[in-house]
C-alpha cells in the first residue's frame, strides 16, 4: 500500500514537472473563498482563453519546482494554491486571472513563473496589463503604416497639383 500510494506520488510530481516545464507562463493564485459557481465561472473563462487550470498538493509541486531548478516559487506556495499554465502566451493566463480578481475579490494573484523567473504579485499584476501578442503586432504594424500612409498622399498630393497647374 505505502508503496502505490508513492508510485501515485511520483506520477503526479512528473506531470506537474512536464506542465511546468511546457508552460510559457504559470500564475499561482490563492483561490479560498471561491464557491462553486465562481469556481466554474473561471475554469471555463481559462478553458476559452487556452490556460490549463490545476489545484496540486503543495509538497507535490514543491518536489517538482526543486527537481527543474525553480526553487524560489516555493515560499509563495502556502495556503490554497492553484496554478494556471498558459502553453502558448506566456501573458494570458495572468490576464485572465486578473480579470477574473477585479470582479472576484476573494482570488488573490500570488506569484508568476515566466521562462524560468520568479515574478512576484505586484509583478504579475504589471504583467496582466501587457496586451495580448496579436494585439502588439497590430500596433506595430499599425506604426509602420502610418508613415507610409503620409507618404502616399504626400505624393498624391504633388501629382494632382502638377496635373492642375498643366
Amino acid at each position: 500500500m505505502l508503496s502505490n500510494n508513492r508510485q501515485l506520488k511520483e506520477v503526479k510530481v512528473a506531470e506537474i514537472k512536464e506542465k511546468l516545464a511546457k508552460a510559457q507562463g504559470v500564475v499561482l493564485s490563492q483561490y479560498q473563498g471561491l464557491n462553486v459557481e465562481e469556481d466554474t465561472e473561471l475554469r471555463k473563462t481559462l478553458r476559452e482563453a487556452g490556460v490549463e487550470y490545476k489545484v496540486y498538493k503543495n509538497t507535490l509541486v514543491i518536489l517538482a519546482a526543486k527537481e527543474l531548478g525553480i526553487e524560489g516559487i516555493v515560499p509563495h506556495l502556502q495556503g490554497s494554491i492553484s496554478l494556471a499554465f498558459g502553453y502558448e502566451d506566456p501573458t494570458v493566463a495572468a490576464r485572465v486571472l486578473n480579470e477574473f480578481a477585479k470582479t472576484h475579490k476573494k482570488l488573490e494573484l500570488k506569484a508568476a513563473i515566466m521562462q524560468g523567473d520568479i515574478l512576484d504579485s505586484a509583478q504579475v499584476n504589471a504583467l496582466a496589463a501587457i496586451p495580448p501578442r496579436d494585439v502588439l503586432i497590430a500596433k506595430l504594424l499599425g506604426s509602420f503604416k502610418a508613415p507610409l500612409s503620409n507618404l502616399a498622399y504626400l505624393l498624391n498630393s504633388i501629382k494632382e497639383q502638377k496635373e492642375t497647374v498643366e
